[in-house]
């Protein structure tokens, strides 16, 4: 297989990053001039006084550059020593896909119970997949 496939799944999860990351302006701009904000509540960051709605896509977005972060290195580590197979190739798109799903449920309706679901599966399948890319080594 052609280790290049992998990056297919780290474009998307880019794209989904980058989607969350253009949220966040135009949930603040418009909480601003609905007078929900005022500029100096975002001095350090998000202050206590940021309505949970306008806080919630600045978190989602914190979240994509957690985790995630490992599956890079695991993506990179996979191209660059040719170990890409059908099975890391089909648990990084599942990976990638309970992202998507974590992120859906966390910016709609951010039922807790379905949104832990999602991401403790991510988290699961990325430990898989570190644990079969350790073991391929060995």
């Amino acid at each position: 297989m052609d280790p290049v496939v992998i990056f297919g799944p780290v474009l998307a999860l880019v794209g989904l990053t980058f989607l969350v990351l253009l949220r966040i302006p135009f949930v603040r701009i418009r909480a601003a001039l609905a007078k929900r904000v005022v500029i100096d509540d975002f001095r350090l960051g998000e202050s206590p006084l940021v309505p949970a709605d306008v806080a919630l896509p600045n978190r989602n977005y914190m979240n994509l550059l957690e985790l995630p972060l490992l599956f890079y290195m695991l993506a990179i580590s996979l191209f660059v020593t040719r170990h890409v197979d059908a099975t890391q190739l089909t648990l990084a798109w599942l990976y990638v896909g309970l992202r998507v799903g974590h992120s859906l449920v966390h910016l709609t309706y951010n039922g807790v119970l379905h949104r832990l679901l999602l991401f403790a599966t991510s988290n699961v399948v990325l430990a898989v997949m570190w644990t079969l890319f350790g073991t391929s080594l060995i």
